[in-house]
């Protein structure tokens, strides 16, 4: 193992702990900034594989647009600060029993399906300049109704958690 899989290992323990912390934690804030250590370190294994273009969208659009518009969600509803009794279903052991299998599955299928493939570090994958201009000249239209919904999304969050006089 070279130093960069050690690297790589490492970034996903710590993914791999923030998430089981993200879903097991009783106070939603604190959820919501574990789940923003998990996918940051999501982006640190997309710039660890050569593919700084998928790196940079995810930070830019699931820590920077995701995350934020959860956190102001959960502060505009006035969501809980403490624990949360009505959080907890108390079907932990089935959650527990179905996240289990899905990720046996999972790695069951991944490992089966990739076995003996090897990525080359050496050569950057998925040039920006290209997937810039698709993103541009193609998907522009659906680019700017997305964010036209977002805002809407935002406006529609703050006049729901006004208080009427």
């Amino acid at each position: 193992m070279n130093l960069l899989e050690v690297i790589f290992l490492l970034v996903s323990v710590v993914v791999l702990g923030a998430a089981v912390l993200c879903v097991t934690s009783r106070r939603l804030v604190r959820a919501a900034l574990w789940l923003v250590v998990a996918l940051g370190g999501i982006a640190v294994q997309y710039l660890l594989l050569t593919a700084e273009f998928v790196a940079w969208v995810q930070v830019l659009i699931y820590l920077g647009s995701v995350v934020v518009l959860l956190l102001f969600g959960l502060m505009l509803t006035k969501a809980p600060i403490g624990p949360s009794p009505d959080a907890d279903s108390g079907n932990r052991p089935v959650a527990l029993t179905v996240a289990g299998a899905s990720a046996v599955a999972l790695v069951v299928l991944v490992a089966d399906a990739f076995r003996g493939e090897v990525i080359d570090l050496d050569a950057p994958h998925g040039r920006s300049d290209a997937i810039g201009q698709s993103l541009f000249t193609h998907w522009v239209l659906p680019f700017e109704a997305l964010s036209v919904l977002l805002l809407a999304a935002l406006i529609g969050a703050i006049v729901v958690s006004r208080e009427r006089r």
